[in-house]
Protein backbone atom coordinates (compact mmCIF):
# COMPACT_ATOMS: atom_id res chain seq x y z
CA UNK A 1 0.00 0.00 0.00
CA UNK A 2 1.75 3.12 -0.79
CA UNK A 3 1.33 6.42 0.72
CA UNK A 4 1.20 9.89 -0.76
CA UNK A 5 1.80 13.04 2.00
CA UNK A 6 0.42 15.98 -0.15
CA UNK A 7 0.43 19.61 0.58
CA UNK A 8 4.04 19.58 1.27
CA UNK A 9 5.53 23.41 1.48
CA UNK A 10 9.11 22.89 2.96
CA UNK A 11 12.07 21.08 1.71
CA UNK A 12 11.97 19.79 5.36
CA UNK A 13 8.30 18.73 5.58
CA UNK A 14 9.39 16.44 2.84
CA UNK A 15 12.29 14.92 4.02
CA UNK A 16 10.40 14.33 7.29
CA UNK A 17 7.79 12.47 5.15
CA UNK A 18 10.00 10.64 3.32
CA UNK A 19 12.06 9.77 6.75
CA UNK A 20 8.73 8.52 7.85
CA UNK A 21 7.81 6.16 5.26
CA UNK A 22 6.04 8.46 2.64
CA UNK A 23 6.19 6.60 -0.52
CA UNK A 24 5.37 10.00 -2.43
CA UNK A 25 5.26 13.75 -1.82
CA UNK A 26 2.81 16.18 -3.32
CA UNK A 27 3.53 19.94 -4.24
CA UNK A 28 0.43 21.95 -5.29
CA UNK A 29 0.72 24.55 -7.73
CA UNK A 30 -1.50 26.09 -9.64
CA UNK A 31 -4.80 25.88 -7.87
CA UNK A 32 -8.35 27.58 -8.51
CA UNK A 33 -8.83 28.54 -4.85
CA UNK A 34 -6.84 30.00 -2.39
CA UNK A 35 -4.62 27.45 -0.37
CA UNK A 36 -2.35 28.34 2.31
CA UNK A 37 -0.67 24.75 0.68
CA UNK A 38 -0.02 26.41 -2.68
CA UNK A 39 3.14 26.40 -3.80
CA UNK A 40 5.18 28.59 -6.93
CA UNK A 41 6.85 26.42 -9.66
CA UNK A 42 10.46 27.34 -8.18
CA UNK A 43 9.41 26.66 -4.13
CA UNK A 44 7.69 23.23 -5.76
CA UNK A 45 10.79 22.04 -7.93
CA UNK A 46 13.05 22.96 -5.02
CA UNK A 47 10.93 19.78 -2.99
CA UNK A 48 11.13 17.86 -5.87
CA UNK A 49 15.18 17.88 -6.54
CA UNK A 50 15.85 17.74 -3.15
CA UNK A 51 13.74 13.96 -2.38
CA UNK A 52 15.96 11.07 -1.52
CA UNK A 53 15.70 8.26 -4.17
CA UNK A 54 12.38 6.11 -4.53
CA UNK A 55 10.43 9.11 -3.45
CA UNK A 56 7.65 10.19 -5.89
CA UNK A 57 7.60 13.94 -6.75
CA UNK A 58 3.81 14.73 -7.54
CA UNK A 59 3.03 17.92 -9.47
CA UNK A 60 -0.38 18.50 -8.07
CA UNK A 61 -2.40 21.10 -10.61
CA UNK A 62 -5.83 22.66 -11.16
CA UNK A 63 -4.41 24.27 -14.65
CA UNK A 64 -6.29 22.94 -17.82
CA UNK A 65 -4.52 24.62 -20.61
CA UNK A 66 -1.96 22.48 -22.21
CA UNK A 67 1.06 25.43 -22.48
CA UNK A 68 0.35 25.83 -19.02
CA UNK A 69 0.80 22.15 -17.98
CA UNK A 70 3.69 22.32 -20.04
CA UNK A 71 5.45 25.01 -18.63
CA UNK A 72 4.58 23.76 -14.92
CA UNK A 73 6.30 20.17 -16.17
CA UNK A 74 9.57 21.69 -17.28
CA UNK A 75 10.15 24.15 -14.31
CA UNK A 76 9.03 21.46 -11.62
CA UNK A 77 10.31 18.38 -13.01
CA UNK A 78 8.32 16.44 -11.18
CA UNK A 79 7.72 12.10 -11.51
CA UNK A 80 4.02 12.14 -11.44
CA UNK A 81 1.66 14.96 -12.51
CA UNK A 82 -1.76 14.72 -10.82
CA UNK A 83 -4.49 16.57 -13.04
CA UNK A 84 -7.68 17.84 -11.43
CA UNK A 85 -10.37 19.17 -13.99
CA UNK A 86 -11.52 19.00 -17.22
CA UNK A 87 -8.31 18.41 -19.68
CA UNK A 88 -9.16 17.46 -23.79
CA UNK A 89 -8.06 13.97 -24.67
CA UNK A 90 -5.86 15.27 -26.76
CA UNK A 91 -4.13 17.63 -24.47
CA UNK A 92 -3.62 14.89 -21.95
CA UNK A 93 -2.12 13.09 -25.14
CA UNK A 94 0.38 15.86 -26.61
CA UNK A 95 1.45 16.12 -22.72
CA UNK A 96 2.13 12.24 -22.51
CA UNK A 97 4.04 12.53 -25.74
CA UNK A 98 6.57 15.41 -24.77
CA UNK A 99 7.60 14.01 -21.17
CA UNK A 100 6.93 10.09 -21.73
CA UNK A 101 8.67 9.54 -18.64
CA UNK A 102 5.97 11.62 -16.40
CA UNK A 103 3.01 9.47 -15.13
CA UNK A 104 -0.54 11.14 -15.17
CA UNK A 105 -3.24 10.62 -12.62
CA UNK A 106 -6.75 11.96 -13.12
CA UNK A 107 -8.77 12.75 -10.11
CA UNK A 108 -12.58 12.11 -10.30
CA UNK A 109 -14.64 13.13 -7.78
CA UNK A 110 -16.92 10.66 -6.04
CA UNK A 111 -20.76 12.09 -6.73
CA UNK A 112 -22.84 9.39 -6.76
CA UNK A 113 -23.73 6.96 -9.51
CA UNK A 114 -22.08 9.24 -12.04
CA UNK A 115 -18.17 8.52 -10.70
CA UNK A 116 -17.93 5.26 -12.22
CA UNK A 117 -18.64 6.34 -15.42
CA UNK A 118 -16.21 9.51 -15.01
CA UNK A 119 -13.76 7.23 -13.77
CA UNK A 120 -14.40 4.56 -16.98
CA UNK A 121 -13.52 7.81 -18.95
CA UNK A 122 -10.39 9.31 -17.64
CA UNK A 123 -9.32 5.68 -16.75
CA UNK A 124 -8.53 5.13 -20.42
CA UNK A 125 -6.26 8.02 -20.56
CA UNK A 126 -4.34 8.00 -17.14
CA UNK A 127 -1.77 6.13 -15.20
CA UNK A 128 -4.55 5.75 -12.09
CA UNK A 129 -7.31 7.40 -10.73
CA UNK A 130 -7.45 9.28 -7.54
CA UNK A 131 -10.39 9.37 -6.04
CA UNK A 132 -11.31 12.59 -4.04
CA UNK A 133 -13.95 14.44 -2.33
CA UNK A 134 -15.46 18.10 -3.92
CA UNK A 135 -17.31 20.73 -2.16
CA UNK A 136 -19.02 24.26 -3.24
CA UNK A 137 -15.07 25.93 -3.08
CA UNK A 138 -12.99 22.94 -3.51
CA UNK A 139 -12.07 20.28 -5.42
CA UNK A 140 -9.04 19.30 -3.65
CA UNK A 141 -7.77 19.01 0.16
CA UNK A 142 -11.23 19.38 1.43
CA UNK A 143 -10.38 17.31 4.31
CA UNK A 144 -14.12 15.96 3.99
CA UNK A 145 -14.39 12.12 3.14
CA UNK A 146 -17.29 10.43 0.79
CA UNK A 147 -18.96 7.33 0.24
CA UNK A 148 -16.42 4.80 0.45
CA UNK A 149 -18.62 2.12 -1.11
CA UNK A 150 -18.65 3.75 -4.45
CA UNK A 151 -14.34 4.18 -4.25
CA UNK A 152 -14.51 0.55 -3.86
CA UNK A 153 -17.24 -0.22 -6.66
CA UNK A 154 -14.83 2.10 -8.73
CA UNK A 155 -11.68 -0.19 -8.28
CA UNK A 156 -13.66 -3.70 -8.42
CA UNK A 157 -15.08 -2.15 -11.94
CA UNK A 158 -11.43 -0.82 -13.03
CA UNK A 159 -9.38 -4.19 -11.84
CA UNK A 160 -6.12 -3.16 -14.04
CA UNK A 161 -6.02 0.55 -12.50
CA UNK A 162 -4.46 1.76 -9.63
CA UNK A 163 -6.88 3.44 -7.45
CA UNK A 164 -5.62 6.27 -5.30
CA UNK A 165 -8.50 7.11 -2.35
CA UNK A 166 -8.33 10.67 -0.99
CA UNK A 167 -10.79 12.97 0.99
CA UNK A 168 -11.14 13.35 4.13
CA UNK A 169 -8.05 10.79 5.38
CA UNK A 170 -6.71 10.58 8.95
CA UNK A 171 -4.46 8.03 11.23
CA UNK A 172 -8.00 7.37 13.04
CA UNK A 173 -9.99 6.39 9.84
CA UNK A 174 -7.71 5.18 7.19
CA UNK A 175 -7.95 1.77 8.25
CA UNK A 176 -11.59 1.50 7.64
CA UNK A 177 -10.94 3.11 4.29
CA UNK A 178 -8.87 0.67 3.32
CA UNK A 179 -10.65 -1.99 4.29
CA UNK A 180 -13.62 -0.93 2.46
CA UNK A 181 -12.07 -0.35 -1.11
CA UNK A 182 -8.49 -2.32 -1.01
CA UNK A 183 -6.59 0.78 -3.30
CA UNK A 184 -3.73 0.69 -4.54
CA UNK A 185 -2.65 4.08 -2.42
CA UNK A 186 -3.79 6.39 -0.53
CA UNK A 187 -3.32 10.43 -0.43
CA UNK A 188 -3.27 13.05 3.16
CA UNK A 189 -3.04 16.43 3.33
CA UNK A 190 -4.98 18.06 6.58
CA UNK A 191 -5.06 15.13 7.87
CA UNK A 192 -1.33 14.72 9.00
CA UNK A 193 -1.14 18.57 8.86
CA UNK A 194 -0.94 20.67 12.37
CA UNK A 195 -2.03 23.36 10.70
CA UNK A 196 -2.24 24.47 6.71
CA UNK A 197 0.80 24.41 5.55
CA UNK A 198 2.94 22.87 8.11
CA UNK A 199 2.87 18.83 8.74
CA UNK A 200 3.14 16.90 12.05
CA UNK A 201 5.69 14.35 12.26
CA UNK A 202 3.40 12.89 15.15
CA UNK A 203 0.05 12.38 12.60
CA UNK A 204 2.74 11.68 9.62
CA UNK A 205 3.96 8.61 11.26
CA UNK A 206 0.40 7.59 12.78
CA UNK A 207 -1.19 7.76 9.44
CA UNK A 208 2.21 5.93 8.09
CA UNK A 209 1.54 3.07 10.48
CA UNK A 210 -1.97 2.48 10.19
CA UNK A 211 -1.51 1.70 6.75
CA UNK A 212 1.21 -0.69 7.62
CA UNK A 213 -0.88 -2.00 10.07
CA UNK A 214 -3.62 -2.48 8.07
CA UNK A 215 -2.20 -4.88 5.62
CA UNK A 216 -1.24 -7.68 8.30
Amino acid sequence: MRVKICGVTTPDDAALAARLGADAIGVLVGLLHPSEDELDPERAAGIVAALPPFVVGTLVTHRTELDELRRLCRLVRPHVVQLHGGIPRDDVSALRREFPTVRLVGCVHVDGERTLEDARRAAAHVDAILLDTKTATRIGGTGVTHDWSISRRVREALPTTPIILAGGLTPDNVARAIGVVRPYAVDVNSGVSARRGVKSAELIEGFISAVRASQM
